[in-house]
This record gives C-alpha cells, structure tokens and sequence, in this order.
C-alpha cells in the first residue's frame, strides 16, 4: 500500500509518459481550520482527472473546472491562493475568512518525478528542491528531522518514509499492521526467526529480517521517529526487545496480550531485567484502544490509532485503553490469551 504522496508522484509519471500535460499542487500555508495539512500534495492532469487532496474537494472541484475549460497552459511555478474572503472562503468550503495558500508547478521530464521515485524505491529520504522563479528541480538526501521549507525562491518538500516501525512476529495480524503503516509513512521492518512464519510472508516494501529480535532492536538504533510492536505472544522473542526499546528513544512500544498477560510480562521484565516503574509505564499493553474490534483488520486498526495519538501527542482517556474498557464492562481477564480490542 504506497502512501498518498507517493500515490501522486507515479500517477504524475504515469501522465508524463503518455504525453499528458499534468500540474504538480503542493499546500505552503493555511490559516484557520484546513482539512489538509502543510505539505499535503496533489496532481491534476489536462483532462480533468485529480489523485491526492488539498483541501478535501471543494478546491479540487474549482481546478478541475479550470482545467477542462482552459488547459493547462502554466509554463513556470505559481503560488495561489484560495479564501481570501469571507465569500470565497464559504464558495470553497473553507471557514469563514480562511485562507489555503498553493504552490501550483507544471511538471515536464525536467521535474525529475522519475529520478525521485527510484531513489523512494531504494528506501532514501529526498529533499525536492523547486526553483520557484526557474522551475529547475534539484534532488538531495533528507534528514528525517527536516521539514518543508518555502521561501520567494524555492520550495523544498521531503518525500519518503520520515518514520519507522518495527513489528516482532509475522503473523497474520503484522500483515495488516505493516500494509496500513506504509500508508502512514511509515518505513516498516518485520522481524521473525521462525521459519514456519517468516517463509508464508508475502508483504510488498516491507523488510524482513531473520535475527533474534533483541538484536534487531539494537542495531536499528531507535530514535524518537520509531515504535515497536510486538505482535509474538512469545516471552522468548518479545521480553528482551521490549527491554531493548523500552530503554530506548522510540516514541511508541506496544505489546499483544491479555491482561493478565500484561501483567505477567511487567512483572519479568522487572524481575529478570530490573526494569523501572519509569521504563514499564511507557508500554502499552494491552495494546490498542477499546473499538470493540474482533478481526485482524480492526485489531490492526485499532493499534495504529494509538499509535498515531502517542505520535502526535493526543493524550487519551483511561476509558479507551483496553484493560480499563473491560474492566468497566465487567469482562474478566482469566484465561484470556489475546486482548486486543476485544
């Protein structure tokens, strides 16, 4: 599953090859509420057809009219914006006075979206710099500490995966983690010594790997851009990467169990390991938030939505956690061998 940003790029390739004139659509800035963030991108193509979005579609529905109706005629770079007014901003769906400010690029053989889209493919970090007064394309690596910057004379936007999980166990649930975590930017490494699982893997753009999690751990030298998931239900292989990456700098570390299994693993790890109250406070387990999910696919779900709150500093309820959840429903936790979501 390729992300958005990456959707647009081979689908802008995709028209440059057939000799179809496209434009390249990059959000600068916005003020107010904005369905789409800084740095969120779209390409429209002369005929009309758009992939990617800017503004949740009622931009969108103005380009594409414009299109149809006059061409794509822009021989260098734009910067335009939409919801000056009150009036514009109600025509475009944006909130009273919002404003969404656009760089709007047409792209040739010369923008380099070919030459991008081989090096996302080897895994790199790409710095896109777009000459804004020139329309001259120049490709560096990236740093996943960088972000877009916009100036009168350029516009750099970084492109590929910026974050990176590690999932122990590849089983059926790691598939539908890992799938959905490339379509999150997430540069996804699996992780299982076991012969009979690693051989039925079949996940595209995801890497593998053979070893003994623990040492997986430490040669991906965490930082504050990853999470860990352990998905084995195996102390043997979850137990020591879970000390691993509870001592490292990684902003997320989850672990697939009961609660009673929780509860168990805390107290090894604290035994056997001398962790601290500090250290085992920063695991979630049982992973996930309460959905009431029952399959992989929800369970998956249900994961990388915390995930993504402990990434983006959302602090949830107690009520949605799993453990408390359930104990409020009055489920007892005797016996249970998997509590995801429940």
């Amino acid at each position: 599953m390729d992300n958005i940003d990456l959707e647009v790029l081979k689908t802008c390739s995709q028209w440059l090859a057939s000799g179809l004139r496209c434009e390249l659509v990059t959000v600068l800035k916005t003020w107010g509420s904005s369905p789409r963030p800084e740095g969120s991108m779209l390409a429209i193509c002369e005929d009309g057809r758009v992939v990617g979005s800017v503004s949740g579609g009622c931009i969108e529905d103005d380009m594409i009219d414009r299109a149809r109706r006059e061409g794509l005629s822009r021989t260098l770079p734009a910067v335009v914006t939409y919801g000056m007014t009150a009036d514009e901003a109600h025509r475009f769906g944006l909130p009273c006075g919002g404003t969404i400010e656009l760089a709007i690029e047409p792209l040739s053989v010369e923008s380099r979206i070919d030459d991008m889209l081989q090096r996302l493919g080897a895994g790199e970090l790409v710095a896109r710099r777009l000459d804004m007064q020139t329309g001259v394309v120049t490709l560096s690596n990236a740093l996943p500490a960088q972000s877009m910057q916009v100036s009168a004379n350029a516009l750099v936007t970084l492109h590929g995966p910026r974050w990176r999980l590690l999932i122990i166990g590849a089983g059926q649930l790691s598939r539908f983690v890992a799938q959905i975590a490339q379509g999150m930017d997430y540069a996804v490494t699996v992780c299982d010594p076991r012969e009979e699982y690693r051989n039925s893997w079949q996940v595209p753009g995801v890497e593998l790997v053979t070893d003994m999690p623990d040492d997986v751990v430490q040669s991906m030298k965490l930082d504050s851009r990853c999470a860990v998931i352990a998905l084995t239900h195996d102390p043997k292989l979850d137990d020591l990467a879970l000390m691993e990456a509870l001592r490292s700098d990684a902003f997320y570390v989850g672990a697939i169990g009961s609660r009673v299994n929780n509860q168990r693993r805390r107290e090894r790890l604290a035994e056997h390991f001398e962790m601290t109250d500090e250290e085992l406070n920063r695991l979630h387990g049982p992973i996930g938030i309460y959905i009431g999910s029952k399959t992989p696919s929800e369970i998956a779900i249900s994961i990388l939505a915390q995930l993504t709150a402990v990434k983006n500093g959302v602090a949830l309820s107690r009520a949605s956690s799993v453990a408390d959840a359930k104990s409020e429903l009055g489920l007892p936790p005797t016996g249970e061998v998997c509590e995801v979501t429940g």
